[in-house]
Order: C-alpha cells, then sequence, then structure tokens
C-alpha cells in the first residue's frame, strides 16, 4: 500500500440532533481531495472514533469510500475494547475500506507480548491490512514491531508517542526484517512541527489535522517539505503551526476541537464535538481566526 502526499484525517460532522451528517461528510472529503492527499483516515483520532457507535464508523467509511472512489487509499479507526476494535474492522471492510488504523487498546495496559496479541487480534478480525498506532498505553518495543513486520497482514507503523529514540530504534528494527512495502509516518498532534525531525529518523510520512481544516495551508507546508525549501517551510512552521500548538496546548482535547472549529469559521457547519471534548471559547476562536489568517497569507491565499 502506497501513500503518496499528506494523510488526510477528516472530522466527523453531526447534525443539531447529534447523529452523523453523511452529506456534509461527504463535502468535506470531497472539497479536500484536489489537494492531493496520500490517503483518507476515516473515523480515526481526529473523527472522534473514541465517540462513535460500530454504525457509526460503518457510515462514515461508507461515505469516504463513496468519495474517495479508489483515487487513494482509506484507512479507518478500529480499537478501544476489543471486542469493539473487532466490530470496528469488520464494518469497515464491509464499508469497502483499504486498510485499517488499529489504535490502542482501552485504558487497560499490559505487557508487549498483550500488544502485539491484540494487534494480531484485529487483523484476524478482517481480511484488510493493519497499520500499528504506537501511542498511549499501546508502546511498542523495536522487537515487538519486529515481530508484527513478520506479518504481511501488518503493513504499518504510526508513531504517536514522540519518543524519538525509540522511534529510530524501530525504523532500524523494521528495515532489518527486510520489509520493503512497511509505511512508516509520523502521527504527532499537530506533526508538521516535528516532521522535520522525524525525516530525519527515516520517517518521511506524516498524519496531518490541519489538512482536514485548511488544506491550502497543509498543502503549502507539504510542497515546501517535499521541494527542500526550508525558509518556507519555517515560516509557515513560525507563523502558522507553532502558534496553532500553543492555543491547542491551552485545552485538553483541542487537538480535534480546534480542527472543527476552523472548519466552521470557514463556512462548514460541521457541528460541536461530543463529550468529553470541549468546543473553544469565544476568545479562543478569535484568535484560531487570526492565526488562520495568518496561515492562509503565508501560503499565498
Amino acid at each position: 500500500m502506497k501513500f503518496d502526499g499528506v494523510l488526510f484525517f477528516p472530522v466527523t460532522p453531526f447534525t443539531p440532533e447529534g447523529t452523523v451528517d453523511v452529506e456534509l461528510l461527504k463535502e468535506h472529503i470531497g472539497s479536500r481531495l484536489p489537494f492531493g492527499p496520500g490517503g483518507v483516515f476515516p473515523a480515526c483520532g481526529t473523527g472522534e472514533f473514541h465517540a462513535l457507535s460500530i454504525e457509526e464508523v460503518r457510515t462514515v467509511v461508507t461515505a469516504a469510500v463513496e468519495v474517495v472512489a479508489g483515487q487513494v487509499p482509506v484507512v479507518a479507526g478500529a480499537g478501544g475494547p476489543l471486542g469493539h476494535a473487532i466490530a470496528a474492522a469488520r464494518a469497515a471492510e464491509e464499508a469497502g475500506a483499504d486498510a485499517l488504523l488499529v489504535l490502542p487498546p482501552y485504558l487497560v495496559t499490559g505487557p508487549t507480548d498483550g500488544l502485539v496479541a491484540y494487534i494480531e487480534a484485529v487483523a484476524n478480525a478482517s481480511s484488510l491490512p493493519v497499520i500499528v498506532y504506537h501511542r498511549g498505553n499501546a508502546k511498542f518495543t523495536a522487537a515487538s514491531m519486529a515481530r508484527l513486520a513478520g506479518n504481511p497482514k501488518v503493513v504499518g507503523f504510526k508513531d504517536g508517542l514522540g519518543d524519538v529514540g525509540l522511534a529510530q530504534e524501530i525504523v532500524s528494527a523494521v528495515r532489518a526484517t527486510g520489509r520493503q512495502d512497511f509505511a512508516l509516518f509520523n502521527g504527532l498532534l499537530t506533526a508538521e512541527l516535528t516532521q522535520g525531525a522525524y525525516r530525519g529518523l527515516g520517517i518521511p510520512l506524516y498524519s496531518s489535522a490541519a489538512f482536514a481544516m485548511a488544506p491550502e495551508i497543509a498543502k503549502a507546508y507539504y510542497d515546501a517539505y517535499e521541494a527542500g525549501d526550508e525558509d518556507r517551510r519555517n515560516a509557515l512552521l513560525e507563523g502558522f503551526y507553532a502558534p496553532l500548538v500553543r492555543l491547542r496546548d491551552q485545552t485538553p482535547g483541542f487537538g480535534v476541537s480546534l480542527i472543527k472549529a476552523g472548519l466552521r469559521l470557514g463556512g462548514l457547519p460541521v457541528g460541536s464535538v461530543r463529550p468529553p471534548l470541549v468546543d473553544p471559547t469565544e476568545e479562543q476562536l478569535v484568535q484560531l481566526k487570526a492565526i488562520l489568517a495568518k496561515g492562509y497569507e503565508l501560503a499565498g491565499r
């Protein structure tokens, strides 16, 4: 499975009644495809997987598959309680997804062998290949990732932990297995801020929640990143991404809340986030609007 471009994690729009707004979701995804995402990841972290029922996962993934129509891979979320993860995997397969991103198990922390077994159980639940999400209580070692890389159904690794030493060990361990088809990408919040370092580790891909909110800005950064234009890349980092991260860090969960708020500011009524996440205050919305304005200016819009 090949990813070529920014990895796009769409939000899940909700109606005023609190149901998934399918037509708005299709509009949201379809409007970003012209900006060349390398893959679309519905019902994942930015899509509030934590707050979706299995039927809602099915609805969201079905809509994404319909809009993307084979242009790029569609990778659906599966995780949490093992039964829920398995059900999500099967729903995603039935909806036509190309692969799964396996999010951490619910709450409990097990030994590495248990984490490997968790990934294998989700992988065995459907015919879809899986990508491992290294984050929170799902902390993998280099040895465990080498073991998982021996399974042809495990096709990638997403680092959301931020331990660069461990990430380097994992990259080296996976390479030592001889896998040439294994995708490695940076999945930290607002990954653009750390991607310069991750590229040096041998992790060239990254996920972008900002792409969901402001694809013009995210694409400008990606183009500068690909072209090696460090002056332009750093200008976007300093003028847009760093202030966005400072605002994001004011309130837990804002990695999703700000993206939805930015979409609403841009005229797409995607609704609020579901609990336990909260929406920005009016003062924070003013800050976000100014940050977006500067980002669009730097992107040349």
